[in-house]
């Protein structure tokens, strides 16, 4: 892999932590839902620092779509959410990773579980579903803090038929949420979720100790592990 000159053509406000760019690259290879990428930034100095950024929607000719949450003392994140503007160009490398990937060829329903900014691939997973016009049943438990941290709110309500959709609030939950308030749990994934018996493919993304907590309890409800595939993040470094 190389890296690739991107330019930034649109930037939107997803929440008021998170912000959407959109980037095109000249020659990007295309990649698959699920895949991510990596950010170079360098400085007049010389200096330079990359991240990794999962990419938030599934092949589309020469354009890249991330969607990033700040990290207030981070290197990358203040620079791409509030500094860089349309026009302005960045380097990319990728697409890199095979595993926690959606083949849209199989016929399994799928279960995506994801942790605040963890949507970001597997929503890359829904929009290959909606842009295929696929059948795949789809079931999305998403588990934010509170509701101005739901990422995509208003697509996320518009899917099509054949997807539901669970969101779980851990501190603070909107009016009228009849649900409970507080970190994932069993029951919450038995009744969001697939029995294991439907053999889907599960996909898992967000904080490690999400990732490693939602993981076991799949396992624990008779999911087989080469089924369930995860994804986290945690500080640089």
């Amino acid at each position: 892999m190389r890296w690739r000159v991107a330019t930034l053509v649109e930037k939107r406000t997803e929440t008021p932590t998170a912000t959407t760019l959109v980037f095109d690259v000249d020659g990007w290879p295309g990649h698959k839902p699920g895949q991510h990428i990596d950010v170079r930034l360098t400085a007049e100095d010389g200096y330079s620092a990359q991240r990794s950024y999962s990419m938030a929607t599934p092949q589309n000719g020469s354009r890249v779509v991330l969607t990033i949450q700040t990290v207030d003392d981070g290197e990358v994140s203040p620079y791409l959410t509030g500094v860089i503007e349309v026009g302005e160009q960045v380097e990319l490398r990728g697409p890199i990773g095979g595993w926690f990937v959606w083949d849209s060829a199989d016929p399994a329903p799928v279960l995506l579980v994801a942790g605040g900014s963890g949507i970001v691939p597997v929503m890359s997973m829904l929009r290959a579903r909606v842009d295929g016009d696929r059948r795949t049943p789809f079931r999305l438990v998403y588990s934010v803090r509170t509701p101005d941290e739901v990422m995509y709110a208003s697509e996320l309500r518009r899917l099509p038929g054949g997807v539901d959709v669970a969101v779980h609030y851990t501190r603070e939950a909107p009016d009228g949420y009849r649900g409970r308030v507080g970190r994932l749990n069993t029951r919450d994934l038995v009744e969001g979720g697939w029995p294991p018996d439907f053999a889907p493919s599960c996909f898992v993304c967000g904080p490690t100790g999400f990732v490693e907590a939602v993981a076991n309890i799949l396992v624990s409800e008779g999911h087989l592990p080469p089924r369930i595939k995860t994804e986290r993040f945690g500080p640089a470094g």
